[in-house]
């Protein structure tokens, strides 16, 4: 049977509509150039009407492994799992693994609990190297004892990169889902990937060229963030729950969501937070804590702050009401960009991993709106520059200047249109199922 494609809408809600099936791709791309066009807010995209699947037997049972290690991953493996069972309803679903909480909220059997391994860093990683040892034993054992149809490893590259190389010996089948960064580090793990990984599911437009350019087999699939990325408060809502002036300033800090992060990036935010408040009191400030993280951490270090706002469980929110965020390079720089709030970029580490790792980036950023867009539409004050001085003076010269701001956010617009459509774990569900059909 042919292939056939729809055209697809999706409204401000979330709902989604089928506009119309054709019979040729390009047909259907013409189509969808004419829509986009429009400048509507809606989104549009295509979608593959596959012949009809292999996989046809009642209630078949498929076993998959999902391996994840961090926050961000556990999310995405619990949107895979949820869209697989979502689009073969007729399928029986037994997944395990590696995750945490919203993946076992997805009927995922974590074998490992994402929080044991959360751990970034050459020092703190060789202290844990017993720990590390011990999960990997684990999870190659189940593989062995379980034979997945699948794994499906989730980001996490030091220890995914490392498993898939054993699965593949072990006669396993490895599919990647959210590359490694080797576009902008460590580029010589691309001969691993292409000898230990099926195929590379990818969420950034230009990783589908750079593997393809290298021999390895890929599909872009979109990014999972934008199906995530939810505002549903306007700032006068949100400065009213908090307590806060809309007609004033409002600036956002996020330190990140480890705690060595929250070990050397939070001091300097802090003292940028208590120099504002002798020179610029009118600035409000909000740090939206990440929910690795609970208020008793860090409550006796913010009691002389009269300036900072602690908000809990409400990041979008914060982070949509404010003028301006301080971010910590991750995934919430990209988060931001989707949202459409200005930023600054910061990274600090300890001395040692800052002289191991930073020799071995090969890109002129590491922020992730300045990758996506090529040039730096976001400042970035990193390891020594993320200081009181040149944080606060920097947080002053964007308030400062309306002109700047609305630059970046017609900047960050940009960004958002180059990570193209949502749907995301939908389409990388459909990718997972055909690879189970060969």
């Amino acid at each position: 049977m042919q292939t056939r494609w729809q055209l697809l809408r999706q409204d401000d809600n979330g709902q989604r509509f089928v506009i119309g099936e054709f019979a040729a791709e390009a047909e259907a791309r013409r189509e969808l150039q004419k829509f986009e066009s429009l400048h509507h807010k809606q989104t549009y995209w295509l979608e593959e009407i596959s012949p009809k699947s292999k996989i046809q037997n009642p209630k078949s049972k498929i076993r998959l492994m999902i391996v994840a290690g961090e926050a961000s991953g556990d999310k995405h493996g619990a949107k895979l799992a949820a869209a697989l069972r979502a689009l073969r309803p007729d399928l029986s679903f037994t997944f395990f693994g590696a995750g945490g909480d919203e993946m076992r909220s997805a009927e995922v059997e974590t074998l490992v609990d994402a929080r044991e391994v959360a751990i970034m860093g050459a020092l703190e990683v060789a202290k844990a190297l017993p720990k590390f040892l011990r999960v990997f034993r684990r999870l190659r054992e189940a593989a062995k004892e379980r034979k997945p149809d699948l794994v499906v490893l989730i980001d996490w590259p030091e220890f995914n990169l490392r498993l898939a190389k054993r699965l593949r010996q072990d006669g396993h089948r490895v599919v990647y889902y959210i590359s490694p960064q080797i576009w902008a580090w460590r580029s010589y793990r691309i001969r691993g990937i292409r000898r230990d990984v099926e195929k590379m599911l990818v969420i950034l437009p230009f990783e589908q060229d750079y593997y393809r350019q290298r021999g390895v087999k890929v599909e872009y699939v979109g990014h999972p963030l934008l199906d995530s990325v939810h505002v549903t408060a306007t700032r006068e809502e949100f400065c009213s729950q908090r307590k806060l002036d809309p007609a004033k300033p409002i600036v956002a800090l996020l330190p990140g969501s480890r705690h060595s992060e929250l070990k050397y990036i939070l001091p300097p935010m802090l003292e940028t937070a208590a120099r504002l408040q002798q020179t610029h009191p009118h600035i409000q400030l909000i740090l939206p804590l990440a929910r690795t993280f609970n208020r008793a951490e860090i409550a006796a270090e913010l009691q002389s702050l009269n300036n900072l706002t602690l908000i809990e469980r409400d990041t979008y929110n914060a982070i949509a009401a404010a003028d301006l965020a301080v971010v910590a390079s991750g995934t919430a720089t990209l988060e931001t960009a989707i949202i459409g709030t200005p930023l600054i970029v910061v990274y600090r580490a300890s001395s040692l991993n800052w002289r191991i790792f930073w020799p071995l980036i090969n890109t002129e950023f590491v922020g992730m709106p300045n990758l996506i867009a090529g040039r730096e539409i976001a400042p970035e004050l990193l390891q020594d520059d993320l200081n009181a001085d040149r944080l606060s003076q920097e947080i002053i010269a964007f308030l400062n200047d309306p002109a700047r701001l609305a630059q970046a956010r017609s900047d960050l617009a940009e960004v958002r249109d180059k990570l193209g459509e949502a749907n995301a774990s939908e389409r990388a569900a459909k990718q997972i199922l055909a690879m189970l059909e060969n």
